[in-house]
């Protein structure tokens, strides 16, 4: 004898009928992973908002020939490596919002192999000049050794996420890819959380100084981190 053996949740649609004989009305629920790859990406634009928005302003400064004074003269002296950082953090961020998101994702794999051409170099030359700026660019006032050493750690870092995230789908490793480009993207996205923190730090302690400066600049890194390892370890 044949029988068909089926999962529950492979079972089709049968109205449930109430005590008079009536069908009872079913109810349709949204997808989970729909509902969060939303709130994950506005999540993220919302905490990208406030750099991107620093970012426009200090294009806005440069092109309109502002007043020069302490705190932008290095901008002005050399233009180049800001504007590029800029622009290219901007296409990073908000195209790689839409990267992590799994539900996007599956939904348009061919996009997410378009826009993963151009975000691979966008992100290195996000972390490329940030370090070049680290580098060359004078020291802005309260900035110390610490800070600086942070600046060289996470910009490092984040180059050579990017680096592994593409060795490894090249060999079609998808797992590490995936493991690798959010690890970039985390440390990219930290001037969000750096406002934070730094909001944060002022309510409790008050303004920060050279060290404690310093030190909320690198809980925006540690904590950006933190979570993206989270997600990481949170699927097998």
């Amino acid at each position: 004898m044949k029988t068909d053996v089926y999962d529950e949740d492979q079972a089709p649609d049968v109205p449930q009928q109430s005590d008079i004989g009536k069908p009872k009305p079913q109810k349709t629920k949204a997808p989970a992973k729909a509902v969060s790859s939303k709130r994950l990406i506005t999540a993220l634009l919302v905490l990208s908002a406030v750099p991107l928005a620093a970012g426009a302003f200090r294009l806005t400064e440069l092109a309109g020939g502002a007043e020069i004074t302490s705190a932008n003269a290095r901008f002005f002296e050399s233009p180049l490596p800001v504007v590029l950082h800029i622009l290219s953090a901007s296409v990073y961020t908000i195209l790689g919002t839409f990267q992590l998101a799994t539900g996007f994702r599956r939904r348009r794999p061919g996009w997410h192999r378009a826009a993963g051409r151009l975000l691979v170099p966008c992100g290195l030359l996000v972390g490329l000049s940030g370090l070049w700026m680290t580098l060359f660019y004078p020291s802005p006032d309260g900035a110390g050794e610490l800070l600086y050493a942070l600046r060289l750690l996470f910009g490092s870092a984040m180059v050579v996420s990017i680096l592994l995230g593409f060795a490894t789908i090249l060999r079609g490793d998808v797992i590490r890819h995936r493991a690798w480009m959010i690890r970039g993207y985390a440390i990219g996205l930290g001037a969000g959380t750096q406002v934070l923190t730094h909001l944060a730090g002022e309510l409790i302690i008050g303004p920060p100084s050279e060290l404690s400066g310093a030190l909320l600049m690198g809980a925006g890194w540690v904590i950006n981190l933190t979570v993206a390892e989270w997600a990481i370890r949170k699927r097998p």
